[in-house]
């Protein structure tokens, strides 16, 4: 029966994938700027304190080669199951250093 380890697969790649977001997105965690850094699933959130600069934050991890869409005072990524390791690091420290640099650390 292919559905159950089919099941286990996804499942195992959801928590690879959290737990590497975890990693990737932690350092946000001690800036003053940051409200709170979560993960559920397949979504990373960086929470800000104040509305995030969404042209200057969108440049600066477009600089990092990354697309992001923030809104509020949220910059969160929701990248598929199936993105690589490496490409979750890229995106991960996108995040953080684009708010790093426009809404301080």
């Amino acid at each position: 029966n292919l559905v159950p380890s089919a099941s286990y697969e996804v499942a195992g790649a959801i928590e690879r994938r959290s737990t590497g977001r975890r990693r990737g997105l932690a350092p946000a965690a001690g800036f003053r700027s940051v409200a709170d850094v979560r993960v559920l699933g397949a979504v990373g959130v960086i929470e800000l304190h104040d509305a995030v600069d969404v042209a200057r934050v969108t440049a600066a991890a477009l600089d990092r080669g990354v697309w992001v869409r923030p809104f509020r005072n949220l910059v969160y990524t929701m990248p598929p199951y199936v993105t690589s390791d490496d490409d979750l690091d890229t995106i991960t420290r996108a995040l953080v250093g684009a708010v790093e640099e426009v809404h301080g650390a």
